[in-house]
């Protein structure tokens, strides 16, 4: 963990990974780290957008408000509803990253967590305890996936 990371058991949200209902191991749990506001707003800028702070906010030359970025839509609430914790198909089918590729959960441009794609695999469904517009990245992959309240997401190509 860099200064960049909060402690999971500071994190405002940690709730999300202490669920009754979706336990998260202690080795996952390790593995999970909520960035500094300060270091989430790097990573937003750089990777997300420099002009906006929330995804409904997204506006001309944002890579994810282009039309040609997002190539499938599909539903992810049936499958969080599910007993099953696998990931819904599209995404699995889709997301074909390294088990320890860093990832990056960004909630808005001040809350954004830091994993590997195996842990956010295993606990995705704690991770969208908030679902008010999240996107998935990793720095070193152009594939992306973006969350709605609706129950719906969209798997497509940064560009």
């Amino acid at each position: 963990m860099t200064s960049a990371h909060i402690p999971l058991a500071q994190y405002k949200r940690k709730w999300i990974f202490n669920h009754k209902d979706l336990p998260v191991s202690d080795e996952d749990k390790s593995q999970i780290f909520p960035l500094t506001e300060k270091a989430s707003m790097q990573i937003w800028n750089q990777w997300i957008s420099n002009k906006c702070s929330r995804p409904d906010q997204f506006s001309k030359g944002d890579w994810a408000a282009k039309g040609n970025t997002w190539q499938q839509t599909d539903h992810w609430q049936s499958a969080w509803d599910s007993e099953d914790p696998a990931l819904p198909t599209v995404i699995a089918e889709f997301i074909q990253w390294q088990p320890q590729a860093k990832v990056y959960f960004c909630y808005d441009k001040y809350q954004v967590i830091e994993t590997t794609w195996q842990v956010f695999e295993r606990n995705w469904k704690c991770f969208l305890f908030f679902d008010d517009g999240p996107l998935l990245i990793a720095p070193k992959q152009k594939q992306a996936a973006w969350f709605d309240q609706k129950g719906q997401y969209q798997v497509g190509t940064r560009n």
